[in-house]
């Protein structure tokens, strides 16, 4: 997988200090389990053959392949750093009231909090979205009081910023 050199990563102070502990596990606990699994597939005798030997070697180019991923993120992050609740910004808890058609249709009418953070940090399922997502994006540099509209795949929806505080 080729990266881009000049893409910078924006991350959280907790996004970076997970970025951390997974590079670490990896490094010190995964690469040394799988070193273990590809000496004993070896001692199984004939490698043309040999399921557990294959299996044990790719699991080896996936966890080099997110080592170097999590590296190349790391020298390239910018932890935001974040100043004031009057404004979302990266890393801010901000909660939304949605109305509207749209809202109403997909059943997310009402208010909803998340966290606004770097692209490889976000999970919908956490709350977490990226800044570059619609709703993520809509919210950006907002006010308590704005109303918006984010263009979303299912239409236009609308919302207003009911609450910004520091993520925790």
């Amino acid at each position: 997988m080729k990266m881009a050199e000049s893409k910078e990563y924006i991350l959280t102070v907790e996004g970076k200090a997970k970025l951390e502990e997974e590079l670490d596990r990896l490094v010190s606990v995964t690469r040394k389990e799988v070193s273990e699994k590809i000496k004993e597939a070896r001692s199984f005798g004939d490698l043309s053959e040999n399921a557990e030997y294959d299996a044990a070697k790719d699991e080896q180019a996936e966890v080099e392949a997110r080592i170097s991923q999590i590296e190349h993120m790391l020298k390239y992050a910018k932890v935001v750093e974040i100043e004031s609740n009057d404004q979302v910004t990266v890393g801010k808890m901000v909660t939304v009231n949605f109305h509207g058609d749209i809202a109403e249709q997909f059943g997310m009418a009402g208010e909803h909090t998340y966290t606004i953070v770097g692209s490889s940090e976000a999970d919908p399922t956490q709350n977490k979205l990226s800044y570059e997502s619609p709703i993520g994006a809509a919210c950006l540099n907002r006010s308590v009081g704005d109303e918006v509209e984010a263009d979303t795949p299912a239409g236009s929806v609308k919302f207003t910023v009911v609450k910004i505080e520091k993520a925790q």
